[in-house]
């Protein structure tokens, strides 16, 4: 029997995972964060939480439909009563009672992008793996119903989780840029800096705008540019964009810096003065054509240039 070499990125050289579930896990739910841990109490596996003055708690797989026909699936909590933990408890391990589970509560996680819209809506779950936890399949209300039914953008969605995703996913940065966040990388924002980590490669996102009016994108390239290291002409490129903008990355070795991660610098600058820069370090030095795909990966929507 022959088999095939599993797919790799273009750009890095990665293998790809499958990109049509994605999983992704609530660790609490949203009104247990906080609380000491000694009002934690779990009544048989560790699915089901019980929490002094707070509540009880079922955890169970939320399916969104995503566009690209891909699934996330939220590992999330369901808000529930206390009989209904009781019996989630007696039937969990029983092989025979377990898949005629049926759970009714309220959604207990912000779930991002959504957040209070949906906090709270009525849902259920039920079996339908016995190997898995109840997947919420029906919702109470109309705002449960949409999450349940609609497809999502995917990008909009996986944006908006900080976590190490298997897959990349196009990240808004505001202002109208979006930068494609890798897969692998956790995201946070700092200091006015979106910053994107991972084991063995790092970005960090900033933004410039041009203080003196009428001057060009090539003008404004040079002036954030000053200081910057002399590096060979074949470690340095420039682009411009059909927009009338430029674009432009330089990068330098262990060998020339003395740090022990190669450097990619890179700027995106727009014909009316808005501009990021990017930076991108990488432990090795094939992931080379990686740093330079993120740098291309930034760009800029028009239709949704706001004020930051």
């Amino acid at each position: 029997m022959s088999t095939s070499a599993p797919a790799t990125c273009s750009c890095c050289g990665d293998a790809l995972v499958d990109e049509r579930r994605i999983d992704v896990r609530f660790g609490l739910p949203d009104a247990v964060l906080g609380v000491p841990e000694s009002a934690r109490r779990t009544p048989g596996p560790d699915a089901l939480l019980s929490v002094d003055g707070v509540g009880s708690f079922v955890r169970c797989l939320l399916p969104l439909k995503l566009t690209g026909d891909t699934e996330l699936v939220l590992g999330t909590w369901l808000e529930v009563d206390g009989a209904t933990l009781r019996r989630a408890a007696d039937t969990w391990y029983d092989e025979a009672a377990y898949p005629e589970l049926v759970v009714r509560g309220r959604l207990a996680n912000k779930v991002k992008p959504w957040g209070d819209e949906v906090l709270g809506v009525e849902m259920t779950g039920r079996i339908s793996d016995p190997e898995e936890l109840p997947y919420l399949v029906e919702g109470h209300d109309p705002t449960a119903a949409r999450l349940l039914g609609e497809v999502w953008d995917r990008d909009h969605v996986l944006g908006r989780f900080p976590v190490r995703l298997p897959v990349a996913a196009r990240t808004d940065l505001g202002d109208g840029w979006s930068v494609e966040r890798s897969a692998g990388l956790s995201a946070g924002y700092v200091d006015g800096v979106d910053r994107f980590t991972g084991a063995d490669r790092s970005v960090a996102v900033t933004f410039f705008q041009d203080d003196r009016a009428g001057r060009t994108a090539e003008d404004f390239l040079a002036a954030l540019r000053e200081g910057a290291p002399a590096v060979p002409d074949a470690q340095r490129h420039t682009e411009k964009l059909p927009n009338g903008g430029v674009r432009h990355a330089f990068w330098t070795t262990p060998r020339e810096t003395g740090r022990p991660w190669h450097d990619l610098t890179a700027y995106a600058v727009e014909p009316d003065g808005s501009a990021v820069g990017l930076y991108c370090s990488h432990e090795k030095a094939e992931a080379h054509p990686w740093a330079l795909h993120v740098w291309r990966s930034l760009r800029r929507d028009a239709a949704a240039v706001t004020s930051r």
